[in-house]
């Protein structure tokens, strides 16, 4: 076992300890009895639904884990990635084409093992709990819309990484990180027109006192609305949800349908008013800027490893290649990326608090939006007391409570 065989395998082991750990006190940490919050809008029966749904989705991702951790460890420790080096290798291609066949290959298989439990967990778990609403022939669709789209985007996009490593030199990375960059600026602008609506409907919201109260909303704290739509998405599952997408002339808010059926018009503009207040508090700016720049030192640390002999030994190669560097780099980057996650998810979190205060500051005060927040929770089965150590390794948004009670303290 060389280094880079230990710093791997580390990295995983340290990853299962903490995320098993974080799952296991989450569990022991969930309350019978229902916070004093929540007794307007829901009953006992309700609460010990919840906690079923967090108890089975913590246990079915516990499996979901082991199984592909003990899939990618056979692979590794079998030479699975060098045989599957050895056999494109003797088809006598272009080694762009090796690295295209060699990684999407690899997509494939993990796609296709990951299949059943994607099954289960939405015709199952989701079906038994009343959330599904996927049939199978949109699951079908779904499923060949994305990799169509995985093929159309991503390809290309793979293609030219290989070819800048290949030869441009010890600048490649910079090229590299370049073309990422233009990419994902290029999809933020045409992913709400052109890709979104391959699997969802957005329709403009009609008119009346919703639309009407909304306008006046975004008129008087001078934000120009592109529009605000609704999305179908009653078709997929019963839950409720709101987003902000876009750039430019394509900005906009979508509701989901289930949302605009649940809540009232006040707590609509409160919930609208919060993803309006992400963009004032240029957090959407902050977070493509922190991707950018991320993207940049993966590049560069990427370029120091992808021709790296022992990293190609820890993984039993016999020949070095780019398209296997980039792999094999994601898995050594793992450390890195866990941290980095960690450091995330606490700026996602303190945006979220900010995003409320702006909510309750310039909508209706706090308590519109509160009251769409917990209906939300309900509605969406939310464990409404989740462990601290739970949400410091895995939550980008506060807990609820937590949420609440922040808004109701800066108000009074």
């Amino acid at each position: 076992m060389n280094i880079y065989q230990l710093i791997i395998l580390l990295a995983i082991a340290a990853e299962f300890i903490l995320t098993l750990a974080a799952d296991i006190l989450n569990l022991k940490h969930l309350s019978g009895e229902l916070p004093d919050e929540f007794r307007d809008i829901a009953d006992a029966d309700t609460y010990a639904k919840s906690q079923a749904y967090t108890r089975v989705n913590t246990r079915f991702g516990f499996i979901t884990t082991v199984f592909d951790l003990a899939v990618m460890l056979t692979f590794w420790f079998t030479g699975g990635f060098n045989r599957l080096d050895l056999l494109i290798r003797g088809w006598h291609l272009h080694p762009i084409w090796n690295g295209l066949l060699f990684i999407g290959i690899l997509m494939a298989a993990r796609t296709l093992l990951s299949l059943p439990f994607t099954v289960y967990h939405t015709f199952v778990i989701e079906e038994r709990f009343g959330f599904n609403k996927t049939t199978p022939a949109t699951f079908i669709k779904d499923l060949i819309k994305g990799l169509f789209l995985s093929i159309l985007l991503g390809g290309p996009l793979l293609a030219g990484i290989l070819a800048f490593f290949q030869y441009a030199g010890p600048w490649a990375w910079l090229y590299c990180w370049a073309v990422v960059t233009l990419f994902s600026l290029v999809i933020q602008f045409i992913a709400p027109v052109w890709i979104m609506p391959l699997f969802n409907k957005f329709t403009p919201l009609e008119e009346g006192s919703l639309k009407e109260k909304i306008l006046a909303y975004t008129e008087r704290i001078g934000y120009r609305l592109s529009g605000v739509f609704v999305m179908d998405g009653s078709r997929r599952s019963s839950k409720a949800n709101a987003f902000f997408t876009g750039f430019g002339r394509t900005r906009r808010i979508a509701l989901f349908d289930t949302l605009i059926e649940q809540h009232s018009e006040d707590e609509l503009v409160g919930v609208l008013a919060h993803e309006v207040g992400h963009y004032k508090k240029h957090h959407i700016i902050q977070s493509l800027i922190i991707g950018i720049v991320h993207s940049g030192i993966i590049f560069y640390l990427l370029s120091l490893f992808l021709d790296n002999a022992g990293l190609f030994r820890a993984f039993y190669m016999d020949y070095i290649s780019i398209y296997a560097g980039l792999l094999f780099f994601g898995m050594l980057y793992t450390p890195v990326e866990l941290l980095l996650s960690l450091v995330l998810n606490i700026l996602s979190r303190r945006h979220e608090y900010e995003a409320d205060r702006f909510a309750a500051e310039t909508a209706y005060g706090p308590e519109p939006l509160i009251s769409a927040l917990k209906k939300l929770a309900v509605t969406n089965l939310s464990n409404l007391r989740p462990h601290p150590f739970y949400v410091f390794l895995t939550y980008s948004h506060p807990p609820l409570l937590q949420r609440i009670e922040r808004m109701r303290a800066e108000a009074a």
